[in-house]
């Protein structure tokens, strides 16, 4: 067996500080057993992808019947310039995988993908290049190369290894700890697209509050408004995922969220893991 010293710097040449205490990978071992039982084999597989694949989504609706390969959507890239609010809320995303069904024909229009990918919009004053139409000619399908890439050779604007390499780092998904880097200016996602967005006043931030445990040998969490309105406002959460603001009125357990309900909709997904107990587990907010 490798000594720890090894397994280290093995873990900081892939991006991720995979070393676990005794305690936490205990705890971890014992929440994702019991969720697997609980499902009867109904739960995912529960591969960890790689950093640069966690969150990743592959689009195929339509693409394969049009002669194109599926669109891959990689979240790290974007959510470091978006916020989750302005795609799926004011561009409107499904929050589900396939469920919004995006066409050539709506991107061209301004709709969707389109929002952004039209050949005029900036971003940090670079010109976002424009969603492929829907029937394209050679120099067109170069351009539809980029976003229909599974399975292709495609050269990208941005590598995942050298965007996150200045980036604060944390264990599991992207290895990235998002949060410190908006806090420290590191990334600036834009939360309001002219032309798509509607001027909203800021609602007053609500304090952090605890959800107590029922288990002996877990901390109660800790939740925090503020760090997650960063990114979904209050319309992400409210009132789909959750339908009522008012504490203790909406039940739920770690076997629905293992099963993708309530912070199992982003937790797993994009957002950092459910294997990260104490992300959440902890007192006081850090």
């Amino acid at each position: 067996m490798p000594s720890r010293s090894k397994q280290k710097k093995k873990s900081e040449a892939t991006g991720q500080a995979m070393i676990l205490s005794p305690k936490r990978l205990f705890v971890t071992l014992i929440i994702t057993a019991a969720a697997l039982l609980a499902f009867k084999g109904t739960a995912p597989a529960g591969r960890i992808p790689p950093p640069d694949e966690y969150g990743m989504v592959v689009i195929r609706n339509y693409s394969q019947k049009a002669g194109f390969a599926p669109v891959v959507f990689d979240h790290w890239l974007h959510r470091a310039m978006y916020t989750c609010r302005l795609c799926h809320v004011d561009v409107g995303f499904a929050m589900e995988a396939g469920a919004t069904k995006i066409k050539a024909e709506n991107n061209s229009k301004g709709f969707y993908c389109g929002s952004c990918h039209n050949g005029s919009r900036t971003h940090n004053k670079k010109v976002i290049f424009a969603a492929c139409p829907g029937t394209a000619g050679q120099e067109d399908r170069t351009r539809c190369d980029r976003c229909h890439s599974l399975g292709r050779e495609v050269k990208r604007d941005y590598e995942f290894a050298s965007f996150i390499k200045d980036l604060p780092r944390q264990t599991l998904g992207n290895g990235v700890d998002w949060e410190e880097a908006e806090e420290k200016g590191l990334i600036k996602p834009v939360d309001y697209l002219e032309g798509v967005s509607i001027k909203r006043s800021s609602l007053a931030a609500q304090k952090d509050f605890s959800i107590e445990s029922k288990s002996t040998w877990m901390t109660d969490v800790i939740f925090s408004h503020k760090k997650h309105a960063v990114w979904n406002g209050c319309e992400v959460c409210h009132p789909e995922i959750f339908p009522s603001v008012r504490k203790g009125t909406v039940k739920y357990t770690m076997f629905e969220i293992y099963a993708g309900e309530y912070c199992g909709v982003c937790h797993d997904k994009v957002a950092f893991p459910l294997l990260d107990c104490q992300r959440c587990h902890t007192k006081p907010v850090r």
